[in-house]
């Protein structure tokens, strides 16, 4: 099951900066821009994490974290603390309310991802699982292996991480465009029809005598992996 995590966040760019990294790290995402809100949005669904400001207009981080706390269903929930506070005894103060884990402003989005999948080992490890399972094939994200049945899969780097981003998402269809950006990055200029090229090494790896093929392509839309194949 991909974790929901509920990023409090009142910075516009903040907000869309994390939601967009961890939507890439594969996790489903919700935003709230004040205390109130996120209140109200963890009582309509249950975030398996919540990365919260301590600095937000209505009610604030520090309150919000408290009255999570406080209730039976959502006190376990794992929350990570944004703030520019960066005293000890903020910090201490945050921790003692019920954080468990403190950042400070500026941070790596590369760090914060590093902890909330930290977070989520410690404290939820089935939410943390390193391993991606779709049909016979299993992939092994820490000691980058693939499986199919018995057999072990050889990839490259590129299909590897193509394989990765079709696993956190089963049966949704991707335009090369979308899985340009989402494997290559945004930053960087490659030629669409790039795709085609590591899809078919995916595919001619992963697929070996009579194995049903799982990737299906979909004309004129892109790609998707799909047990239907």
């Amino acid at each position: 099951m991909t974790p929901y995590v509920l990023v409090v966040e009142d910075e516009d760019a903040l907000a869309t900066l994390l939601r967009y990294n961890l939507e890439k790290d594969g996790y489903h995402v919700g935003v709230a821009v004040d205390g109130e809100e996120a209140l109200m949005m963890a009582s309509e669904r249950l975030p398996d994490l919540v990365i919260l400001d301590w600095m937000l207009p209505k009610v604030p981080g520090i309150e919000v974290c408290r009255r999570l706390r406080a209730k039976p269903d959502a006190r376990n929930i794992p929350i990570i603390m944004l703030t520019a506070r960066g005293e000890e005894s903020d910090r201490i103060r945050g921790l003692d309310t019920g954080a468990d884990d403190y950042v400070t402003k500026p941070f790596s989005t590369t760090e914060l991802l590093a902890r909330v999948r930290a977070v989520l080992r410690r404290i939820r490890p089935g939410l943390a699982d390193d391993r991606l399972v779709f049909g016979d094939i299993v992939v092994d994200r820490v000691s980058y292996r693939v499986k199919r049945g018995e057999r072990d899969v050889h990839l490259g780097p590129t299909e590897f991480r193509l394989l990765d981003y079709f696993m956190q998402h089963p049966g949704r269809v991707f335009s090369r465009e979308q899985l340009l950006d989402a494997v290559w990055g945004s930053d960087v200029y490659v030629e669409a029809r790039t795709v085609d090229v590591h899809v078919g090494r995916l595919r001619k790896a992963l697929n070996e005598g009579d194995e049903i093929d799982p990737i299906r392509t979909v004309r004129s839309a892109g790609y998707a992996l799909d047990k239907a194949n």
